[in-house]
């Protein structure tokens, strides 16, 4: 046993689907061996990046800590993870000066989200000539991509329009795309758990994948009825430990299909009134945001991805958010014009997003990888392109980070990244990350260097 070596890319397969699994300790010697791989942490574990994005900026008085250092206390939206203190980086300072308007007007929300991976000003168009320049997660996927099955996984709430003009002048593409492989190719997020779900354990052919979904549903079966057997033979010549992942993995994933089957129905059952706002998804929305969490979660416990972004809500985005005891829409509070009673429905709701946010990295921290856990392998950014959404600011943005990079970020402390209008490109933080996944890059979008204060204390 002890000289058994499983390899990486080994797949529980049956009809219409490849189940890819989690990273076990029988793996690690034939990675270990690798040694070359980018993005490798210690042990042989794979190094994962995410950004997660909020709209319509912050309330930043309760999101910026008073002090810098490690001594420092968590405001009202911060302190909903509080829990993970030890494993987070917060960073004031860092500024997106490409999402100014120069000599193209309004239209705040489309630049800001065009900027906020790419470090570009958006072409102005309203037709299909769009144009920006290639996002960070995409950087990285073009580099390290073919080491996973799906080189990148894009995910998001919102379904968003393929055409027309969104925001003054501005083609839709900018607000509903944070994601983009080229100057004029936006990677369209996924919305609907359920082909989500379909991207990570089917079997790459859509015919087939399909034909499985539709006999699963018919039969009642899980995925997870379709590779039992070759589960049960692997199984057999896995050590304990092993087995132990595999259990918790295989429910997960079941878990997960019973989850999203559990909404759909809900939604079908809602009362068009109390359904979310944009068809054809009527997911209750922190159902939908919970299901896209799992998800992302899943695909990196199976390697399945090392690169992924999830789009809370669209830049501009007039949700609401009764969860949160708002019944006004988003995009409306944010232009509060100081009034005390809209302020304190933003950090209402950015608290709630933050809730939903510790969730996450609680899953994340509850999977063991050796001696830590696949939070402590990953990189999990959250933030907004604007901090205050009253003035459209593009600067002092509220950039949030959890985990601990497989072990290089130097976590649990407050940074500055500079002052006002002034601040660090965001840009140079991106090509710090990048590095951290054996990304090579040596310039991007507005970016003037890097911003390496994140791997030493």
């Amino acid at each position: 046993m002890s000289n058994w070596h499983l390899p990486r890319r080994t797949f529980l397969r049956g009809l219409g689907t490849a189940m890819a699994l989690p990273v076990l300790e029988s793996m690690l010697p034939g990675m270990r061996l690798l040694g070359a791989e980018p993005g490798q942490a210690a042990g042989g574990f794979p190094k994962r990046l995410a950004y997660v994005y909020v709209p319509n900026g912050m309330n930043m008085a309760d999101w910026t800590p008073a002090t810098f250092g490690a001594d420092y206390e968590l405001p009202a939206i911060l302190n909903k993870v509080a829990a993970h203190k030890k494993d987070l980086l917060v960073i004031s300072g860092l500024a997106h000066a490409q999402a100014q308007a120069y000599a193209d007007g309004s239209a705040a929300h489309a630049r800001a989200s065009a900027a906020y991976l790419t470090g570009c000003h958006a072409f102005k168009t309203e037709g299909a000539d769009v144009r920006l320049g290639v996002s960070a997660d995409q950087i990285a996927a073009s580099q390290i991509g073919h080491l996973t099955r799906l080189p990148s996984l894009e995910l998001s709430c919102d379904r968003g329009p393929r055409s027309g003009t969104c925001d003054t002048g501005y083609s839709c593409i900018y607000q509903f795309n944070i994601s983009w492989k080229s100057e004029t190719m936006p990677m369209n997020p996924e919305v609907d758990p359920r082909l989500a779900f379909e991207r990570l354990f089917g079997s790459g052919d859509p015919r087939l994948t399909q034909e499985a979904r539709i006999r699963r549903e018919r039969q009642k079966q899980s995925v997870i009825d379709f590779v039992l057997d070759d589960a049960r033979s692997l199984q057999k010549k896995l050590g304990a430990a092993d087995n132990r992942k595999m259990d918790e993995y295989l429910t997960g994933v079941r878990d997960l299909e019973r989850q999203i089957a559990t909404a759909e129905q809900t939604a079908a059952r809602l009362p068009a009134d109390q359904r979310d706002f944009r068809p054809p998804l009527d997911y209750d929305f922190e159902q939908h945001a919970g299901l896209m969490y799992e998800v992302m979660a899943l695909a990196f416990q199976a390697d399945a991805t090392r690169v992924a972004t999830f789009v809370i809500g669209h830049e501009g985005s007039n949700r609401p958010y009764p969860q949160a005891n708002v019944r006004d829409g988003h995009h409306d509070i944010s232009h509060h014009k100081n009034d005390p009673g809209r302020i304190a429905k933003i950090s209402a709701v950015n608290q709630y997003h933050m809730g939903l946010f510790n969730k996450f990295l609680n899953r994340l921290k509850s999977v063991q990888e050796g001696e830590g856990s696949l939070l402590d392998n990953s990189t999990i950014v959250y933030g907004a392109p604007i901090s205050d959404g009253n003035s459209h600011s593009y600067y002092d943005l509220p950039v949030l980070v959890a985990g601990k990079g497989g072990g290089a970020l130097a976590t649990g402390r407050h940074l500055s990244a500079g002052q006002g209008r002034t601040g660090t490109p965001m840009n140079n933080f991106h090509r710090s990350l990048l590095a951290n996944l054996g990304v090579k890059t040596e310039k991007f979008g507005d970016s003037s260097g890097t911003f390496d204060q994140i791997f030493s204390a």
